[in-house]
């Protein structure tokens, strides 16, 4: 789990006390530990997956009959050709290699599975193709794509969303269909960092792209979908694939650290619900703090707010060592009394 730390200190461009352990956090170092991290992931992954399962147990009670994901499409299905800022995926079932970003990191899979193990990702493209009708008529114009790129991976943050909540059985047991609703995170460095990893040398020579859409407007965007469920008497849940903060996205912090305070930051308006002020969030301070893929937390909050969802709980599990600070949270529905 710290395989990107790893990497990120074999980076020449980054001055040697940024990488030297004796000049971090004690929090840091104590993760960190003498193996390199390897005993503190055991106990990371416990809480992640206590953290997914608390929120599968929620979807269950609930009984959805479709579960829509926001995620970020990380230079998967959207390159060169064409960057959607918002995509409904209209996809049928769908067979995707679970582990394959994974493994091209040369990481083994979590739970020992073959390389070749496939699951399956059940769609409603018909309700797809409703959803971006709705989004249309309502002022929200909007892309949307019938068929996935070939040879290539299926964007992972939608991959993921059924891998994680179906932890214990690696995402071949979940039996909800998705409407996936790919959001342009990645925005500047969509195509200049192929969504991913980058040496500061590259960084340096990078043409940066078109920003993505402002945090703002994926929270207009979630608002809208609420809108387009309203009138019909489908049980709709709403997810919002990503970590919080990256390491490996903020370049202030040399790619070795999440920028934590930012996340700390904006997870106290997230508890309280002050909509207003996580709305002044900016691009400029989304990238600054390599919170990228939190785009799709804004669209969620976006259709909280539209629907009058109470939180009824929440996490935010912190890590200095192992790339990213994980937010998990459960919204339902007012119930009057």
């Amino acid at each position: 789990m710290a395989s990107l730390l790893r990497w990120t200190l074999q980076d020449p461009d980054i001055p040697a006390a940024a990488k030297d352990p004796a000049n971090w956090p004690e929090s840091m170092r104590a993760e960190w530990g003498d193996d390199a991290g390897v005993a503190a992931a055991a106990h990371h992954r416990k809480q992640l997956v206590e953290a997914l399962a608390r929120c599968r147990e929620a979807l269950d009670e609930f009984g959805p009959d479709v579960v829509v994901v926001w995620g970020d499409d990380q230079y998967e299905n959207f390159r060169e050709e064409v960057i959607p800022p918002f995509c409904v995926l209209a996809y049928g079932d769908v067979e995707v290699d679970p582990f394959e970003v994974m493994r091209d990191r040369g990481s083994p899979n979590a739970w020992g599975l073959a390389d070749d193990t496939r699951i399956t990702l059940h769609g409603v493209p018909e309700q797809a193709r409703r959803l971006a009708d709705r989004l249309i008529d309502l002022g929200f114009d909007i892309a949307y794509s019938y068929q996935h790129r070939l040879n290539a991976p299926f964007p992972h943050a939608i991959t993921n969303t059924q891998l994680f909540l179906d932890y214990p059985h690696a995402g071949r047991n979940f039996p909800y269909p998705l409407i996936p609703i790919t959001v342009n995170c990645y925005g500047q460095h969509a195509i200049a960092r192929r969504g991913g990893l980058a040496r500061f040398a590259e960084i340096a020579q990078e043409q940066p792209d078109p920003v993505g859409p402002s945090p703002k407007r994926c929270f207009e965007l979630g608002k809208a979908v609420a809108q387009a469920f309203s009138d019909t008497d489908l049980r709709v849940a709403l997810i919002a694939s990503s970590s919080w903060s990256h390491a490996f996205l903020t370049d202030k912090t040399w790619h070795i650290v999440p920028d934590t305070e930012a996340d700390l930051r904006l997870y106290e308006l997230f508890k309280a619900g002050d909509w207003e002020r996580w709305n002044q969030t900016t691009t400029a301070d989304i990238v600054d703090s390599g919170q990228h893929e939190m785009l799709n937390w804004f669209c969620l909050t976006g259709a909280v707010a539209e629907a009058g969802l109470r939180l009824e709980w929440s996490d935010l599990i912190l890590t200095d060592v192992f790339n990213s600070n994980k937010c998990f949270a459960v919204f339902k529905e007012e119930i009057p009394q």
